[in-house]
């Protein structure tokens, strides 16, 4: 639910922020970068209600009889805010990732386009430059997922306390290194670049097959 969501706000906000040929670009940023952002922020808003209860069901398996039982004690107990209680470090997460992945799959199409000289572009290149947009995301912002971790478990685990994203990514640099920054980006990789170009294929297949029946409708 979550991808149909990101995948149409997108599309949506990138057809309006984009401009034709010979125009004045609408914003001094790329328009595939803030549609990009704007598809990772919708789509974490609207499915972070359901993440939360799941989590908290998980945890709280006792107190709860399910899912439905979980959502309606939550909102009756401590408000409908409860729900999104989190919301904010999880969106400095998603924006960036979410902005990167967008931008660096619009920026390879036109890269693609440009060299072979085609308009159209098939499934298995579709697939390939989704995966290769995933792993340019992933990769840009590997740092921030392993400094957020780090502030999560540092109070359970007894290590450092860090006070915010900046602090976290200065003293991982200082006692690991570049490298660690980048530690676990392999296993990351393999689920979230395969994901990428899965999505991203499924999204322009679909867009094909819509405008097809407009156009014979």
């Amino acid at each position: 639910m979550g991808n149909l969501i990101k995948l149409f706000a997108y599309d949506t906000v990138n057809k309006q922020l984009s401009h034709k040929p010979g125009e004045q670009p609408k914003l001094p940023l790329p328009a595939s970068l803030v549609a990009g952002a704007c598809a990772g922020v919708s789509s974490t808003i609207c499915t972070y209600p359901l993440e939360l209860v799941k989590t908290r069901f998980t945890v709280q398996r006792g107190v709860y009889d399910g899912m439905f039982d979980a959502f309606l004690k939550i909102v009756r107990d401590e408000g409908p805010a409860e729900l999104y209680r989190g919301l904010a470090p999880s969106l400095i997460g998603v924006i960036p990732y979410a902005a990167t992945n967008y931008f660096a799959y619009d920026m390879s199409r036109k890269a693609y386009r440009k060299f072979f000289k085609e308009e159209k572009i098939g499934n298995i290149e579709t697939l390939l430059i989704g995966s290769l947009a995933g792993a340019i995301s992933s990769s840009a912002t590997f740092p921030l997922e392993v400094a957020r971790k780090h502030m999560q478990v540092g109070p359970v685990s007894g290590r450092q306390v860090y006070k915010n994203v900046v602090h976290a990514l200065a003293s991982i640099l200082e006692q690991e290194g570049v490298g660690g920054l980048y530690r676990g980006l392999g296993p990351s990789c393999m689920k979230l670049v395969p994901a990428a170009g899965i999505s991203f294929m499924c999204y322009e297949a679909c867009k094909r097959i819509l405008v097809e029946d407009d156009e014979e409708a």
